[in-house]
């Protein structure tokens, strides 16, 4: 508390704050509001003197200032699957922790009309900015089509037409996955790939075909999941039958907790037998049996980097971007060189 002409204290204000840490006003409000635009050094200072004096900021007095609501709407669809869901609470927490409000609106059925509807109600909450989770290419084609007004960005898809974009690169996932395998020995690979429609799929299956076509090496067989561990059971169920696959890639790790389930029933050792590859990284992964190979995609990286491309257009009048992670490959002990002198599961 700063001393008045009274002898009372009153409350720091944004002032007294950059008057401690050395810094402007605008330095300090970038750094309040989570702008990239502030090196590391100049945050630690600010933030060391935001708790020296024990400053709060007065968020209804600044929304009158600002004319903002510091709220943002986040609209998200298949939140029952592991990656958009943990997608979602990776935006959230870091729009929180940007000083944000974040109201959701998650819609069962992805249509033309339903993404209109959710988005015009954030439109009357008065949001600053939207984040749309796309999975599905329709999402992404509906948001180009409408005038929103606000800044927008688009989860899972590259920026453009005026939205950013921030997304994990699913191809080059897959690539690192079926090249990790191809590394190994395994020359007929079959991809377990999800559903028809996603981005994420389509990509992943993308990086699957690209590395087997670089390495000279024939498509091993497609089949097709619904990221459920029931889809996968039923695939492995089929891929026990055939002498020649020495290696799966599956699109997702509930698929291939299925697949390695039926594979164990039918007599098929995972990795002497078959390789098996996820996508994801479940935390159960680690202790599956045998423990899961996998990609992990970063999800709370994900997050920040979504909200920095959204303040960067709020708060500092930037322009669209693109934000690009980075997947990371997980090695553990379902892949294994492959084992020569013919395969030993039944045919």
């Amino acid at each position: 508390m700063q001393p008045t002409s009274s002898g009372r204290r009153r409350a720091p204000v944004m002032e007294d704050v950059a008057e401690r840490a050395g810094v402007s006003h605008q330095t300090v409000s970038r750094v309040l509001n989570q702008s990239p635009n502030v090196s590391e050094k100049t945050r630690e200072k600010v933030n060391r003197a935001i708790a020296e004096l024990g400053y709060r900021r007065n968020t209804a007095a600044r929304s009158l200032v600002t004319r903002r609501s510091q709220t943002i709407g986040l609209l998200a669809s298949e939140m029952s699957e592991y990656g958009p869901s943990n997608t979602l609470l990776a935006v959230q927490q870091a729009a929180r922790d940007a000083g944000y409000y974040v109201s959701i609106a998650g819609i069962r059925e992805v249509t033309p009309a339903t993404i209109a509807d959710a988005l015009a109600r954030f439109l009357d909450q008065g949001v600053d900015g939207l984040v749309v989770q796309v999975p599905h290419a329709g999402i992404l084609e509906t948001l180009h089509e409408l005038d929103l007004g606000v800044p927008v960005v688009a989860i899972g898809a590259a920026g453009m037409n005026g939205c950013s974009g921030a997304m994990v690169d699913q191809e080059a996932g897959a690539r690192s996955a079926v090249q990790h395998l191809v590394d190994l020995g395994h020359s007929r690979i079959a991809h377990l790939a999800g559903p028809d429609g996603w981005i994420d799929s389509i990509a992943r299956v993308a990086g699957w075909h690209g590395v087997l076509s670089a390495a000279g090496l024939p498509d091993g067989p497609l089949m097709a999941g619904d990221w459920t561990a029931a889809s996968g059971y039923s695939a492995g169920l089929e891929l026990a039958k055939d002498r020649t696959v020495t290696a799966v890639f599956a699109g997702n790790d509930q698929m291939a907790l299925g697949l390695l389930r039926a594979l164990a029933e039918a007599g098929v050792r995972v990795p002497g037998d078959v390789s098996v590859v996820g996508f994801d990284d479940l935390p159960e992964g680690a202790y599956l049996v045998p423990p899961l190979t996998t990609v992990r995609q970063g999800f709370e990286e994900l997050g920040r980097r979504c909200i920095d491309a959204l303040l960067a257009r709020i708060v500092d009048g930037e322009g669209a971007r693109t934000e690009v992670v980075a997947p990371v490959l997980v090695v553990r002990d379902s892949t294994a060189p492959r084992a020569y002198g013919g395969a030993a599961h039944p045919g």
